[in-house]
């Protein structure tokens, strides 16, 4: 073991940052732990701020998952004398040996010699006409509204997209007490069902995914799968949305809100600037930073851990967490006393082996409907943030100034926005393979930038040009 005290960094308090940094403290080590969130769970178990002026138990806030919810934020509570904790701090940038984050206004560097990287999701977004008016929000959008502010995003919402997380938000919402007053599934029953036999390998998991679906229905909730989404309508805000049932019908139902959402997308930008390598994974349709069965990156130093590093869910995050702490242990040559209740790394690679089978049959039950990127009217806007619209894009693909993603970023700026392509990512590159007719994976890969994520320029942030704090300034 070198003689250097190790300088271990995690970025991430949700299920994945926490069981790591647990395993580590179990070894005698003081991490640090870096959230952008308040408080400590993730976005699955996210706890409302302190002070929310509203009380729900976490059976009401998490409902099957009240008792993992408990158990990991009861962790992190016993291990806060033991880490150097760092909420409410943005972790923009990533270099060799050091991380650039901001925390209440003040830029820190904050060095590292073993970086675990436990960055979650985003929601995935497939554009439609009238997705930027006031009052679409992105399913996890809707869900942290309800965990955290104790609120619904409107009196009459209408829930669309795919995936699991669609049946999960509508459950919570109705469960509170708000209006849902339609499902719309765009993937089809018959795919659905289809996938059963790998989503077995779950059986727990699969019968909650029944058993919201059942009760929605047992309580008068309208749900339609196959269906194809044509518009949100609205002036000001949004007042309808259009689609087509799966037999072809138009469709129209007023609303005041919708929740958007087509699975997830991991969280990768933090591993693109710490230069692991990458690869396309067919699976989950987009590229994910390499890892072994431990969770080691192809970068020393460099490991990941949960959804930020491929979709697996809240229980392949806890295992991963684990998983790579013992990872990051075994580098060092350090010894974790035994414990028998905690799993070894043996069971926990089986454990992620069953939910990797689970997942296969998630993600052909509800593949998001990229294809349809060939249809988008010219005037859709694929990149809200910088306002580019799908005739622009494909002007510039026509035009044979782009076949690849990064340059068709440089033309037109899609990707160069506030949210650094989370939003519209995967759309341009859907639209490139489209007009083009190659693969995804042969139009390229959306290459990160800092910051990953918008950082004011403060005065405080100046002295003579950047000031870049050190460990001793932020102590103070």
């Amino acid at each position: 073991m070198s003689t250097t005290a190790p300088r271990i960094v995690i970025v991430g308090a949700g299920p994945a940052g926490i069981r790591a940094a647990q395993t580590l403290v179990a070894a005698g080590l003081r991490p640090v732990v870096i959230d952008e969130n308040a408080r400590w769970g993730g976005q699955i178990y996210r706890q409302p701020a302190a002070g929310v002026g509203f009380s729900r138990t976490k059976a009401a806030l998490y409902g099957f998952e009240a008792k993992k919810a408990h158990a990991v934020h009861e962790v992190m509570e016993q291990i806060l004398p033991k880490i150097d904790y760092r909420p409410d701090t943005l972790a923009w940038s990533c270099e060799p040996g050091r991380l650039d984050t901001l925390g209440e206004g003040r830029e820190a560097s904050v060095p590292w010699s073993h970086l675990i990287i436990a960055s979650g999701a985003t929601d995935r977004i497939v554009p439609l006409p009238g997705w930027t008016l006031p009052g679409v929000y992105t399913l996890g959008g809707a869900q942290v509204a309800l965990k955290a502010q104790g609120c619904a995003i409107g009196r009459r919402t209408v829930l669309a997209g795919t995936g699991p997380l669609l049946y999960l938000v509508a459950y919570q919402y109705a469960k509170a007490g708000a209006q849902v007053a339609a499902v719309l599934d765009t993937s089809p029953f018959a795919r659905q069902a289809a996938a059963a036999p790998k989503l077995l390998n779950q059986p727990g998991t699969f019968a909650k995914g029944v058993y919201y679906v059942a009760w929605l229905k047992a309580h008068g909730v309208r749900m339609e799968h196959g269906v194809s989404l044509a518009a949100i309508d609205g002036g000001e805000a949004v007042e309808a949305i259009r689609w087509r049932s799966a037999g072809g019908a138009g469709q129209t139902l007023a609303c005041d809100a919708v929740g958007l959402g087509y699975g997830l997308r991991p969280e990768t930008q933090l591993a693109d600037l710490a230069g692991c390598r990458f690869a396309f994974n067919a699976l989950n349709r987009c590229w994910l930073p390499e890892r072994d069965a431990a969770g080691r990156s192809s970068v020393q130093g460099v490991y990941l851990a949960g959804d930020g590093a491929g979709i697996a869910g809240a229980d392949a995050a806890e295992l991963a967490g684990r998983r790579v702490a013992l990872a990051v242990l075994d580098d060092l040559g350090i010894a974790l006393p035994h414990d028998a209740r905690l799993p070894d790394a043996a069971t926990i690679e089986n454990r992620l082996e069953r939910i990797a089978r689970f997942r296969t049959g998630i993600e052909h039950a509800f593949a998001p409907p990229v294809q349809c990127a060939g249809g988008w009217p010219d005037d859709l806007i694929v990149c809200r943030c910088e306002e580019v619209n799908a005739g622009t894009l494909r002007s510039c693909i026509r035009s044979g100034l782009a076949t690849e993603v990064n340059r068709l970023k440089a033309l037109t700026r899609i990707g160069m926005g506030r949210c650094q392509g989370r939003m519209c990512g995967e759309s341009a590159l859907a639209l490139l393979s489209a007009e083009t007719g190659k693969p995804l994976h042969e139009v390229g890969r959306l290459r990160s930038q800092a910051p990953i994520k918008p950082i004011p320029i403060s005065p405080m942030l100046f002295e003579d040009g950047i000031q870049v704090m050190d460990e001793e300034a932020h102590d103070e």
